[in-house]
């Protein structure tokens, strides 16, 4: 690809990954996102449950949000929009008709909407549930273990709750630009090994999973149908308090192309690149963390591939 193309493309997807990370790992964000809603003067009584018969996925089901896309200690109560996930390569395709831009507390409406009767009402009854992606990031796992790649919930909470268990291969949900606000997608991709019970969580930091993991990626399209694919390292695993923030992981991340694409290479080899290092960097996100983004042609297709580090990493 052309240098001042991909130059461009780093730039706007920066944009997009900063705004991002305002609601991923500003920790006052975080605390506004995850706050309930405020209690009205009118008593509201009941919750909505989960539809099981929709083909969505339960997301932590014995918690209190029984299945909804939503925080484990969040029911789904009158007043709300609760978001939910869909199956690997799907998308959400009901939220708020109201919340049409990336703004508080809009961006948290996503999902069905649960009336004062606690009763689901559909915003788009003429939509599905959940529709295919784009189909253009896939995922060729090398790594010998399962993956849990996590899927942050937007419009919702923005924590990376729906998962894509990758085996040896999978597909990734990117939105097109009739998504939500023309927003991109982000995920967090854990080491391999670790569950998606454990790792589509907000975790801690004394585990090097979950929102601590060393990993993230993101993907959007544009209304010519480029997609943009960016990997890199998670903001959150690299801030100072953080005891394992100097450690290399084991296991390694790059993208691989069918077909027309620009910026490559773009990978994170931790045989090779200490943390925090990429292939090549196109620009750094929240508390600097460094970033590589790969333009892909229309009809042509991202793979991103997990490999452990000295074994498993050639092609």
């Amino acid at each position: 690809m052309r240098l001042t193309t991909v130059s461009k493309v780093a730039s706007a997807f920066l944009a997009l990954t900063q705004l991002a990370s305002a609601g991923h790992h500003g920790h006052a964000s975080i605390a506004r996102r995850h706050m309930h809603h405020k209690k009205s003067n009118l008593v509201k009584r009941g919750e909505c449950q989960f539809p099981t018969d929709k083909g969505l996925v339960s997301v932590t089901p014995d918690a209190q949000n029984a299945g909804w896309a939503m925080s484990p200690d969040q029911p789904c109560k009158p007043g709300m929009y609760c978001p939910y996930a869909c199956p690997p390569g799907q998308l959400m395709a009901q939220w708020d008709p109201k919340a049409t831009s990336y703004s508080y507390p809009g961006s948290m409406n996503g999902g069905l909407y649960c009336n004062d009767d606690g009763e689901i009402e559909i915003p788009f009854p003429d939509k599905p549930m959940c529709y295919d992606g784009t189909g253009t990031y896939k995922v060729k796992n090398l790594s010998g273990a399962s993956v849990a790649i996590c899927q942050t919930v937007l419009p919702g909470n923005e924590a990376m709750l729906i998962p894509t268990v990758v085996g040896s291969s999978a597909t990734l949900a990117v939105p097109d630009t009739s998504y939500w606000c023309k927003t991109a997608a982000h995920y967090y991709i854990n080491p391999p090994g670790v569950s998606a019970a454990d790792g589509c969580i907000w975790g801690s930091k004394e585990k090097p999973h979950g929102n601590w993991t060393p990993y993230v990626a993101g993907a959007n399209e544009l209304d010519n149908g480029e997609t943009f694919v960016k990997i890199g390292w998670n903001p959150i695993y690299i801030e100072p308090d953080v005891p394992f923030r100097t450690e290399r992981p084991d296991y390694g991340i790059r993208i691989e192309c069918d077909g027309d694409c620009g910026g490559l290479p773009c990978a994170i080899d931790p045989a090779i690149h200490d943390v925090n290092e990429v292939s090549q960097m196109n620009g750094a996100g929240a508390g600097g963390a460094n970033f590589c983004v790969v333009s892909v042609a229309k009809g042509s297709t991202a793979n991103l591939v997990i490999f452990k580090v000295g074994g498993g990493s050639g092609d």
